[in-house]
């Protein structure tokens, strides 16, 4: 989620060379003073619970699934009737739970994440009070179950705010499955599910989280229960849906999956334009604010409702919304080559916003960029038919993710570019948590971190010459821990200060990020970050699997870099204490003021304008050291500027005491 939008802080200092050019060692190596030590990080020490995993094999310390890995499904069949004057929801579902553990489940748990709008759910932010589900039927393997207050024996249920748990009559053995039926109701928040969801001004519905959803059972934690509590997103597992929304006619709905029934709901005009988008490279109006209403938007339904039903395969979520009064604008965009018949693969690109949002204009064309190039950066095609944004004035203000649909706010004030950002940002979403389905609850700069780093990425290609969006970001890292503080990202999301919270999910760990990026060398990287990406697509790594796929990429240990900049709460500070000239050589001293330990290159510029590199490995501050230094010949030209990381790849908190001048 992203509920804010990046802010050009002015113009940024023009970048040198890549991070990731050769550096030229110094012959004799540098010099270490250990009069000074410092602190060094501990090796990174995965928790018992993956430990176990990996010696049971469904883990590997090579940060790829093991070969007894397993992950549960579930397959969901739902009807929702949306009363649209009321704004209610009344739903009927049914979940088959596959068993695919070696394990035996006894009780098996659902979210219900509307209850976080009961009147006395614990939460972590205010939320209107709607009252949440509401159950008139429960029912496991065929059978009706009744709420209890006990369910060590027995078959039945019991709800603990955004937690439910059911205990079927039998146990659901290894390679087993269990039906579950619910039926319930609540009413619609107007921004609800901690501003994610809900209704505005009597034109639009937005439903996310709109369903009881099973928990996920993984390899590594069992049953993850942590609770909604309204700022920590969610934990999701894979599986497949086909629901149906009854809605009035002349509202057009869209969701998540394919829409299986466009005949019985849209008129033939309609359609018509909906087919040609989906053949067109610029974008399609399908739809005008003006020509909503039954028998124009959409066709007549018996009773004035009709049923719009849509699947999904492979997918964690679904969202639908429900709109009248909107632009409905469309256009197809590639996402890459198929493998065998070497054709291009597009996919439809859909905007439905209002007259009151002008900025929305281009939006498709945001959109286009964006999937195609997460898709190539990534290596993970967009796998799903379509990707659709729908504009949330007065749900948010920022934006927020599901699978294949986005509702952002209008950005009239913040701007195009914000938009834009904003934008890339939650289609990026598309491939982490939607794809990489990593645990947001626990660990959100796995998906929020990441998916900064790719929306900094995707700016650079859209507005190119524009100052460096991970530059932006990493000034932003800086200027927060000199002001506020700087946390450890290992924390529970739940659990982090309130004011280190957003920055530890997305500014820290993207600047981490360009940080690897600037260590490895982009060739290392980019192989390394798209291979943990297919490698974990459609599954739940954890942070240990993410470390052991870069240390095996790599081919070294970088425990010592995890350690630093992910567990403990460590900056950087590298300093140009003095250079000095005498003899045959210039002697060049570096300081390591901070406590994260990162090599210390060097550019040295000699009066003829010649340049050369110089490296202090990062080995040197391991070792305990505080100060090193290096020479360089003093030769026919003398040595007029050095300067600490002229890439500025690396997080120095502090640049003013990196740069000397004769």
């Amino acid at each position: 989620m992203k509920r804010w939008s990046p802010t050009l802080a002015g113009a940024l200092l023009a970048l040198g060379a890549a991070a990731q050019a050769a550096h030229a060692q110094d012959p004799a190596g540098p010099t270490a003073a250990t009069v000074a030590r410092r602190a060094v990080p501990n090796p990174i020490v995965a928790p018992r619970d993956f430990q176990r995993a990996v010696s049971r094999g469904t883990r590997t310390i090579t940060g790829a699934p093991g070969p007894r890995y397993w992950q549960q499904r579930a397959d969901y069949r739902i009807r929702a009737t949306v009363d649209a004057a009321a704004k209610t929801l009344t739903g009927s579902e049914t979940i088959t739970y596959h068993n695919r553990s070696p394990d035996t489940l006894r009780i098996v748990w659902l979210q219900l994440m509307q209850n976080v709008h009961q009147a006395e759910a614990p939460r972590n932010e205010e939320a209107e009070v709607t009252g949440g589900y509401r159950f008139t039927r429960v029912a496991a393997g065929g059978q009706p179950v009744p709420e209890s207050e006990d369910l060590r024996s027995g078959s039945g249920y019991a709800v603990d705010f955004t937690r439910m748990a059911i205990r079927p009559a039998s146990p659901v053995l290894p390679g087993d499955s269990v039906r579950l039926e619910l039926d319930w109701s609540y009413k619609i928040p107007q921004a609800g599910a901690g501003a994610r969801m809900g209704h505005s001004r009597d034109n639009l519905l937005y439903l996310a989280y709109w369903y009881p959803q099973m928990a996920v059972y993984d390899d590594v934690v069992g049953w993850q229960t942590d609770p909604f509590l309204g700022a920590a997103e969610f934990y999701m597992g894979y599986g497949s849906y086909e629901y149906t929304v009854d809605a009035p006619e002349g509202w057009v709905v869209m969701g998540t999956g394919n829409l299986t029934n466009p005949e019985r709901v849209l008129p033939a005009d309609v359609l018509q334009r909906w087919r040609r988008a989906a053949q067109s490279d610029t974008p399609v109006r399908v739809l005008g604010a003006g020509g909503f209403g039954a028998g124009k938007a959409t066709l007549r339904g018996a009773n004035g409702r009709l049923q719009w039903t849509f699947r999904a395969d492979s997918v964690r979520d679904v969202a639908f919304s429900m709109t009248r009064e909107s632009n409905w604008d469309a256009a197809r965009t590639p996402v890459g080559v198929r493998n065998g018949d070497g054709r291009t693969d597009y996919v439809l690109i859909q905007s439905l916003w209002r007259a009151t949002a002008p900025r929305w204009a281009n939006m498709v064309k945001y959109s286009q960029q964006s999937i195609t190039h997460h898709s190539g950066f990534t290596g993970v095609r967009y796998p799903w038919p379509h990707m659709t944004a729908v504009e949330g004035e007065e749900i948010m203000g920022g934006g927020m993710e599901y699978p294949m649909m986005t509702l952002i706010g209008p950005y009239n004030a913040q701007g195009d570019t914000a938009l834009y950002s904003v934008t890339a940002h939650e289609l990026g979403h598309m491939w982490f948590p939607m794809i990489i389905g990593v645990d947001e609850r626990r660990y959100g700069w796995m998906d929020e971190g990441t998916t900064n780093f790719n929306e900094n990425e995707a700016f650079n290609d859209f507005y190119r010459g524009a100052p460096n969006a991970h530059l932006r970001e990493q000034r932003q890292y800086v200027s927060f821990v000199n002001n506020v503080g700087d946390p450890e990202l290992l924390r529970w999301t739940d659990l982090q200060q309130p004011n280190l919270s957003g920055f530890a999910s997305y500014t820290k760990p993207a600047t981490l990020l360009s940080a690897l990026r600037g260590l490895l060398g982009e060739e290392t990287f980019m192989r390394t970050y798209r291979n943990y990406a297919r490698t974990w697509a459609f599954k739940h790594p954890k942070p240990w699997d993410f470390f052991n796929a870069f240390n095996a990429g790599a081919g070294r240990n970088l425990d010592w870099f995890w350690s630093t900049w992910y567990k403990e709460a460590w900056t950087l500070d590298q300093a140009l204490g003095s250079v000095t000239s005498g003899g045959a050589n210039t002697v060049i001293t570096v300081e390591d003021r901070g406590s994260a330990p990162m090599p210390a290159r060097l550019l040295v510029t000699r009066q003829d304008g010649t340049t050369e590199r110089r490296e202090i490995p990062v080995e040197t501050w391991l070792g305990g050291a505080r100060s090193a230094t290096v020479s360089v010949p003093r030769g026919g030209s003398p040595v007029v500027r050095v300067e600490i990381d002229p890439t500025s790849s690396f997080p120095d908190v502090d640049r003013a005491n990196n740069v000397w001048t004769r």
